[in-house]
């Protein structure tokens, strides 16, 4: 039988190039900005690791693409690092559990530990997949969802 769990954790911190995008979630949100980080990436000889889907705020994405080694941000694209944080976490497949029930079953969690004192807030989700997700099949089928929160 096939399960998620959900766990606390503590996550490392992550320098990224990266592309904010404003606007409402759509099923293809930040594709073009992967495809354009991918494309600065090859251009500058940059190795690349995890591709990270952030939301920030309501209509506030990013996309991030961890780096490996030097670059210098160029148009769109912007340099930084995600800090060490603390996360509610689950790794799943969205082909064999609906993407909307993990997410809700991963708030609701998140709040029943609210409730007991063991976290203070939420401040942000992001998704984190070890290639691209809309290529590589095994990206995609060890997706791993965060909430952010503040202990």
């Amino acid at each position: 039988m096939k399960k998620v769990d959900f766990v606390l954790k503590s996550t490392p911190s992550y320098h990224v190039a990266s592309i904010v995008r404003k606007g409402p979630y759509v099923e293809d949100n930040l594709r073009r900005e992967f495809r354009e980080l991918t494309l600065w990436a090859k251009k500058n000889g940059v190795r690349t690791g995890r591709w990270i889907f952030q939301h920030r705020r309501d209509d506030l994405w990013e996309a991030c693409l961890e780096i490996q080694g030097k670059a210098k941000p160029e148009g769109r694209v912007r340099l930084r690092t995600l800090p060490p944080t603390h996360a509610a976490s689950v790794v799943f497949n969205p082909d064999l559990f609906a993407d909307r029930i993990v997410y809700h079953g991963l708030h609701d969690w998140t709040k029943w530990r609210r409730r007991s004192g063991e976290i203070k807030a939420v401040a942000g989700s992001r998704e984190i997949y070890s290639g691209n997700p809309w290529t590589d099949k095994r990206a995609w089928a060890n997706c791993e969802v965060q909430l952010l929160v503040r202990k």
